[in-house]
């Protein structure tokens, strides 16, 4: 069985260490930097050979250099001879841009999917895609976790009168996704509606 190996890009460097502390692991040693042209170099500075590689990066921040550096990543483990080299996205670069809305509109969710599969990626893990049907955009195994469950344990530990909220979505997906929590938690979509008295 081959050992699992934790990199972080560098969109989020402190969730990739509260990651590896909680395996009990330490994060592999990696090397980003920009030339003076501002091309993205990564040195993976230990062997992967046979190894099962996580590389963790979220698509916040500076999207597109944090999308180019995470694909320059999973591109070096796997012609490093990874194993298998899954890619951790807790936020998914261009997910909101995943139909085609007007005439001559990309879809720009699909061909961030087809450039991880291109990449090497074997497996892709993240949070609360905007649309379920991203999924479909991949040939390669994609785990989609919801953080429902511990957002409603957090209210519920950390906000004393939480049985008189309301959550407000800022528009109608996320009024979608409400309708799925219990019916003590209600959810407005554009709009904050004050609890009764």
């Amino acid at each position: 069985m081959p050992n699992i190996v934790l990199f972080s890009g560098s969109s989020h460097h402190d969730l990739s260490q509260k990651v590896a502390d909680r395996l009990g692991l330490e994060l592999g040693k990696v090397i980003t930097k920009k030339f003076s042209n501002q091309e993205t170099c990564v040195e993976i500075g230990e062997s992967v050979r046979g190894e099962d590689v996580y590389i963790v990066q979220s698509g916040c921040g500076e999207i597109n250099d944090n999308l180019m550096e995470l694909l320059i990543m999973i591109n070096a483990c796997k012609i490093a001879s990874s194993s298998r080299v899954t890619a951790v996205i807790p936020c998914f670069p261009y997910a909101r841009q995943d139909k085609k809305d007007k005439s001559r509109a990309p879809i720009s969710a699909k061909l961030v999917a087809n450039m991880l599969s291109v990449a090497g990626a074997d497996h892709i893990i993240t949070m609360d895609l905007h649309a379920s049907q991203i999924q479909g955009f991949f040939d390669i195994a994609v785990d989609n976790l919801y953080a429902e469950p511990a957002v409603l344990q957090w209210i519920r530990e950390n906000i004393p009168e939480w049985k008189n909220c309301i959550i407000v979505s800022p528009d109608a997906g996320g009024a979608k996704r409400g309708a799925f929590l219990p019916p003590i938690l209600q959810i407005w979509p554009d709009a904050f509606w004050p609890t009764p008295t």
